[in-house]
């Protein structure tokens, strides 16, 4: 037989779109070609297949070899592309049968001594091509990953030689069983941090309603202890949601099996270019806020971020997605994620401090506050000012409240939530508000009130009504009453004192 026909996965976006890889034996001088858009990486995959082949003590036919990657219009990259390539061509010269080629999904980049070496995005092939009924060989490295999709049958192999003698029936590969673990909570615990009672009231109804987070406050306070405590109060992590934060990480190349079903924190620089932050490249990859995908991204020194950068986050804020297009292709990337920012009242940092240091203007504080754009600013749900803890109470034992136990009232407003409207309160739509979000009438005349005295916007209004929800929540109310409007319209005053 001198055509073969396998299947492979190239990675745009979150998709992992199948790739017929067609290997051609015909007469002629002997040639090596492979069209389909290859990138670099794949081109030079002939090199790495023919030492491989040589090595491992196959044939190499000297003939004139086509490799087609199927559709002609998707660009191919990585070197994922070389386990099918060497396989297709034993199979087109009949050194290996070509019977089961197309019972399985083949992925891996070959060394020369026809090792196979691990690829990115593993589990994102996996989690998005289990419909089709096909097995996956992986290099041994990528197996546990991949695996742990459920209805995945992944197959291990650590060589070509280990796969070419699976496919003959000689020596048939293990299924690779799932070793998911269960949950661990090793986050640091809040009941580190020194006071600060209000700001962790506010981060505990942010973590109930999935709410985004502004902490403003001088140096020293607390606000990055605050937020690195903040995921251990999170509700534990869905199995989908685990599963859709791992692809992202398998995407991005960062995916470690140690951190399974552990949400995680990504605290990018000051300095991190907007590309950086929502992804980009030449090959579009993840960027930070995918990679905290069911996660918390914390931005600390907010109005230090280029403003340019910080706007780059509007639109993930509401829609969840991120669309990067370039001229030669365009990819879709998840990006639901929590954010969490602080930032200094003033340049200097000690506005507001008792030691009366700040020596700013108000000129200065003012163009200090205003690289922070107000619609950026309207789509943070919980506003909040951390003040400087005094200094006798430094010097007091730690006695504030277990993660553990903030946790729990956590987990059972959100699960309210999820019974009430299969959602965090903080993704309803407007729509969704007029049915599960109606205050008593007392708690309507009090928002009334703070729409004509605050000015608020439409989204201002919307925001505090979803903060509401999720504090009558914790507080096992099904209404929304007046205590629990006021304390949201609350979490929006530093807005307007800014």
């Amino acid at each position: 037989m001198s055509l073969a026909v396998l299947y492979s996965r190239a990675l745009s976006g979150m998709d992992a779109a199948l790739v017929t890889v067609e290997v051609h034996l015909a007469n002629g001088l002997p040639s090596f070609t492979i069209v389909g858009l290859p990138e670099t990486e794949v081109k030079e995959s002939k090199d790495r297949v023919r030492a491989a082949l040589l090595t491992c003590r196959f044939e190499f036919p000297s003939r004139r070899i086509t490799v087609n990657l199927a559709p002609a219009d998707l660009p191919k990259e990585s070197g994922r592309f070389d386990l099918p390539i060497a396989l297709g061509i034993l199979a087109a010269s009949g050194q290996i049968p070509s019977t089961h080629l197309g019972d399985y999904e083949f992925a891996g980049e070959l060394a020369l001594t026809g090792e196979l070496r691990p690829v990115r995005g593993a589990l994102a092939m996996t989690y998005h091509a289990t419909s089709n009924g096909r097995g996956f060989i992986l290099p041994e490295t990528n197996a546990v990953e991949a695996a742990l999709v459920e209805d995945a049958a992944v197959y291990p192999a650590r060589s070509i030689l280990e796969v070419a003698a699976h496919l003959s029936g000689h020596a048939p590969l293990a299924r690779q069983t799932s070793s998911a673990q269960m949950e661990r909570q090793d986050y640091p615990d809040m009941r580190e941090v020194k006071g600060q009672g209000q700001a962790k009231r506010a981060l505990e109804i942010a973590a109930a309603g999935g709410h985004s987070v502004l902490m403003s406050g001088p140096p020293g306070t607390g606000k990055s202890m605050l937020a690195q405590r903040f995921p251990g109060i999170l509700p534990a992590m869905t199995q989908t949601e685990a599963l859709e934060s791992a692809a992202m990480q398998s995407l991005g190349g960062m995916f470690d099996i140690s951190r399974w079903k552990i949400r995680p924190f990504r605290a990018p620089h000051h300095t991190a270019s907007a590309v950086a932050l929502v992804g980009g490249g030449s090959n579009p990859r993840p960027g930070e806020i995918s990679m905290a995908m069911h996660g918390v991204l914390f931005l600390d020194e907010l109005p230090e971020f280029e403003r340019q950068v910080l706007e780059v986050l509007r639109e993930p804020l509401e829609s969840g997605r991120i669309a990067i297009s370039r001229a030669a292709r365009r990819a879709d990337f998840r990006a639901q994620f929590q954010l969490l920012a602080a930032m200094n009242p003033c340049p200097c940092g000690y506005f507001g401090h008792y030691n009366g240091k700040c020596r700013c203007t108000p000129d200065q504080i003012a163009r200090y506050r205003g690289k922070i754009s107000g619609p950026l600013l309207d789509r943070i749900d919980i506003l909040i000012e951390i003040p400087a803890v005094p200094q006798e109470n430094l010097l007091r034992h730690t006695d504030g409240e277990f993660s553990s136990d903030i946790r729990a009232r956590v987990n059972a407003a959100r699960q309210r939530a999820l019974h009430r409207q299969n959602k965090p309160n903080a993704g309803l739509t407007v729509s969704e508000l007029d049915t599960f979000c109606v205050p008593c009438e007392q708690g309507a005349v009090l928002l009334q009130q703070a729409i004509h005295r605050l000015n608020l916007s439409a989204r201002a209004y919307h925001r505090t009504l979803k903060v509401a929800r999720t504090i009558a929540d914790l507080a096992g109310s099904a209404n929304i009453t007046p205590a629990h409007i006021a304390e949201a319209v609350q979490y929006g005053r530093m807005r307007m004192q800014g």
